[in-house]
């Protein structure tokens, strides 16, 4: 009998044990460089080699206990325990702050201090922002006291500024909600991604080519919405609603728009910031800056998806992009859902292997105008991001707590009004007033 037979036959291997052990040294091997790095920058400044190894054997080991720790003890549907985060943020920020200390010949102040305003940017939230240098400096002072190195000053301006700023703000702004879920356990969520870093005006085609469907553009006379009925509920009567808004929703092709941005000055130097680096190179989310560029014009149009040429429609997608140029505004995928006996508007926008939803509830508004709003407490109103698995299209999806919402539309002098106003921790930075007239 050959050997690699008898091996078989006398040894079978126990394959669950086999594939967790292949996921603790995956994990392991992600986390470790880190700590290893963090080792290395902490031990560098005048230490020799093999000091420098040890603290990067000791930096690994620190950091892969705190994951395995901090994951052996999550509960399903959570995120990994703050304290755990803490230390993986402190371990990327040591290596950044000896590179930058290296390049710049910089002192432990201004590292601390430029490590803590970076750390409170990715807060996003105002206060936390403005926290961060704060945070940081106070870190750099008592560092240039004691004659740290770069790479302490950065990692310890990071930590303090984290565990200050949970201290200060408690409230989570990005809950996890699900984790490696089907698209049926969270109604709530439009799970549509992009397969490419792109996503652009032709998203909706490329959907109906990866979906093997039927693709219609520019279709001429529908909504973005089939009926307004469909969200009837306790506190909405769709009988409440002015004809003219009725119409809007359901044949939104026979309505050209005009749009008003009106950006408040503290969010503008972000927001540039974000459109040159996220919003154009994505084509998705790129709202005109000023008034200059949106008198250029809007051109809007409503692509479809459905089983069969002139079947049913499953997939709405309103693309609204700039009439001069072609270069995409927004590409928004438009559905209803019902939760109990109340309607909901779900708008789901597409991004690399995830997507945002904004999902809307709605009222009457008096004079037969209608209000889409997410700042409702209680129910599935809110945004949410959401990862989508390209191999098994599973979903991972958190809440974003921190941005909300309102449209409101309504009937005025003959013609339609919008104002769309926008909110970030609880701060507006943003309204954008339409006009909404009908076409020739």
């Amino acid at each position: 009998m050959p050997f690699s037979t008898r091996w078989r036959v006398g040894f079978v291997p126990d394959r669950d044990r086999f594939d967790s052990v292949a996921k603790l040294l995956k994990q392991w091997a992600s986390v470790g460089p880190v700590g290893a790095l963090a080792g290395a920058a902490l031990a560098a400044n005048g230490r020799s080699r093999t000091r420098i190894a040890a603290s990067a054997l000791a930096g690994a080991a620190v950091v892969i206990a705190a994951d395995s720790i901090a994951r052996s003890r999550r509960k399903p549907g959570e995120i990994p325990a703050l304290w755990s985060r803490i230390i993986a943020s402190g371990a990327i920020a040591a290596p950044a702050g000896w590179a930058a200390q290296r390049l710049t010949g910089a002192g432990p102040l201004p590292v601390a201090a430029v490590a803590g305003a970076a750390a409170g940017a990715m807060g996003l939230r105002p206060q936390k922002v403005a926290l961060g240098p704060a945070v940081g400096g106070a870190v750099g002072l008592a560092l240039n006291r004691t004659g740290g190195n770069g790479a302490l000053a950065a990692a310890a301006a990071v930590v303090a500024y984290r565990v200050s700023a949970a201290a200060v703000f408690g409230d989570p702004q990005l809950v996890l909600l699900a984790e490696r879920v089907h698209p049926a356990d969270v109604p709530f969520v439009v799970p549509v991604a992009s397969q490419t870093r792109y996503v652009g005006t032709d998203y909706v085609r490329s959907l109906a080519r990866r979906l093997g469907k039927t693709y219609t553009p520019d279709v001429a006379d529908i909504g973005i919405v089939a009926s307004l009925d469909a969200l009837r509920g306790p506190s909405f009567d769709p009988a409440q609603i002015d004809p003219a808004v009725r119409e809007f929703y359901e044949h939104t092709t026979r309505f050209a728009l005009d749009i008003t941005p009106q950006w408040r000055l503290w969010v503008r130097p972000g927001y540039l910031l974000y459109r040159t680096m996220l919003a154009r190179p994505l084509g998705q989310a790129n709202i005109p800056m000023n008034q200059r560029e949106a008198q250029h014009g809007v051109r809007s149009r409503i692509d479809t998806i459905s089983d069969a040429a002139g079947g049913t429609v499953s997939v709405r997608g309103w693309i609204r992009s700039a009439a001069d140029t072609g270069e995409p505004i927004y590409v928004g995928i438009y559905t209803t859902y019902r939760d109990d006996e109340r309607g909901y508007v779900s708008v789901g926008f597409p991004l690399p292997n995830a997507s945002f939803t904004a999902t809307l509830q709605p009222s009457a508004r008096p004079g037969g105008g209608l209000v889409l709003d997410s700042r409702v407490p209680g129910g599935q109103p809110g945004h949410y991001i959401t990862y989508v698995d390209p191999v098994t299209e599973e979903l991972t999806t958190a809440a974003v707590r921190g941005f909300a919402e309102r449209l409101d539309v309504y009937a005025d002098g003959g013609e339609l009004r919008a104002e769309h106003a926008f909110w970030v921790f609880g701060f507006p930075f943003l309204v954008l007033h339409y006009r909404i007239k009908r076409k020739r």
